[in-house]
């Protein structure tokens, strides 16, 4: 099991401020907090910050923020990159200041994505005010939600998560592409890779406690035209969600009901019954490929393939076969 805890916060580079702003407040109901010029930053909790925009350099995709639990485990982890030989450097004062942080380390992965790890982030002394009627967004333990990233190249990318930083493998698969989901605590995955000949962030996922808030919430994308997969269940983490198009090109899902792991007792398997159970229709795909996908969750309901919570019902049981 990994030292790392949970996913912490996630930063995004883009010039386009009040968009993002309001694509965080209207739709997904984050809480904005003042910051300095040419930085936005979003609240979903307790924390000061999970969701930063950077408006003063537009060169990348941003990066991404790991929660470990204790200092020692900050420094284990430093100590295990030089073994490996893998360049990192200690995150400035200003920086820590900058994340509301204790202490970070810098590095970048095998495919040039900017990742932090970090310790101690500071608590708000104010409650967290969500900008639209949501019951709120399930993190805590569990952490912000979960990143995927697109990967040139699966191999390298798997070695350095997978055996040098200790994530776990829930779940993988390897076609129609190669896909391969990692946990960190209990949520079924805080991290995913898709093999799709390039690099970059797919999307992050916000977990909400409320289904109806995910539905009001695909309303208001489908109203602005944002969807980019329509509302639909996961087969693997047994999600219902739906995809909307950020200002930044990528993806967030919104979602709710994800299954949690015991990753203690957990066996990674091997998947062949394609991400989804029903919908998740790609919007933006040209229609040859959104067909393809379609074909897979056809295939689903044709073979009767659900979630794991059937109806328990003494009566029903007794007068038909499931």
């Amino acid at each position: 099991m990994s030292s790392i805890a949970s996913l912490g916060y996630i930063g995004i580079q883009s010039k386009q401020l009040e968009d993002w702003d309001r694509f965080s407040t209207d739709l997904l109901g984050m809480q904005r907090v003042d910051r300095a010029k040419g930085l936005s930053a979003f609240r979903m909790d307790d924390r000061k910050q999970r969701l930063i925009v950077d408006a003063r350099d537009n060169s990348g995709p941003g990066f991404i923020g790991w929660e470990v639990a204790h200092r020692h485990e900050l420094d284990a982890l430093a100590a295990r990159l030089q073994d490996h030989h893998i360049a990192f450097r200690q995150g400035s004062r200003s920086l820590a200041e900058e994340r509301f942080v204790a202490d970070l380390i810098v590095l970048e992965d095998p495919a040039g994505h900017r990742l932090e790890f970090f310790w101690k982030p500071e608590i708000a002394s104010d409650p967290f005010v969500a900008s639209r009627p949501i019951n709120g967004f399930k993190t805590g333990p569990l952490g912000m939600g979960h990143v995927v990233l697109h990967v040139s190249h699966m191999e390298p990318m798997l070695v350095f998560y997978r055996d040098i930083l200790g994530f776990s493998v829930t779940d993988y698969a390897q076609t129609p592409y190669r896909l391969y989901f990692l946990h960190v605590n209990n949520r079924h995955h805080s991290f995913a890779m898709v093999e799709t000949g390039r690099n970059g962030l797919h999307h992050f996922m916000l977990e909400l406690y409320g289904l109806d808030d995910v539905g009001q919430g695909y309303d208001l994308a489908m109203e602005n035209d944002q969807v980019a997969f329509t509302l639909g269940r996961h087969s693997n983490d047994w999600m219902t969600s739906f995809y909307a198009q950020t200002p930044s090109g990528f993806f967030v899902e919104y979602g709710w009901g994800a299954r949690e792991i015991d990753p203690g007792n957990w066996e990674a398997e091997e998947t062949f019954d394609g991400p989804s159970y029903w919908g998740h229709d790609r919007l933006h795909l040209p229609p040859e490929a959104r067909r393809r996908q379609r074909e897979m969750t056809l295939d689903a309901a044709r073979r009767g393939l659900q979630a794991g919570n059937p109806v328990n019902c003494p009566w029903l049981d007794s007068v038909t076969t499931r």
